[in-house]
C-alpha cells in the first residue's frame, strides 16, 4: 500500500498500535460517562472497552516479560552482564 507521493505506507509498530488502542479505550470511557448516551450504545462501548482492556493487559504482560529478559541478560552476548539501571533497582 502506498501513500500519496509514491512512498510506501509505514507499517505501525507494536507500540504505536498499543497507543492507538489505549486512546480508543480512553475515548470509550469518556463516551460511556456521557449522560446523553443511549443505553444500547453505552453497552456496546462497554463491551468493546472490556475487550480492548483485556488485549492491552496481555500486551503489557508480554512487554513485562521482554523487559525481564533484557534485564536478566538473556539477550546479551555471552560474557556481558545485564545493565544496572537505577530505575529498576530493587530497594531492600
Amino acid at each position: 500500500m502506498a501513500k500519496a507521493g509514491g512512498k510506501p505506507a509505514a507499517r505501525p509498530g507494536p507500540m504505536k498500535n498499543f497507543e492507538e488502542r489505549l486512546e480508543r479505550l480512553e475515548s470509550l470511557g469518556e463516551q460511556i460517562r456521557r449522560a446523553d448516551i443511549p443505553l444500547d450504545d453505552a453497552l456496546r462501548a462497554f463491551e468493546e472497552g472490556i475487550a480492548l482492556a483485556r488485549a492491552l493487559e496481555k500486551d503489557l504482560e508480554k512487554i513485562d516479560g521482554r523487559i525481564e529478559m533484557l534485564m536478566s541478560g538473556a539477550d546479551a552476548p555471552s560474557g556481558d552482564s545485564p545493565p544496572e539501571l537505577e530505575l529498576f533497582a530493587q530497594e531492600g
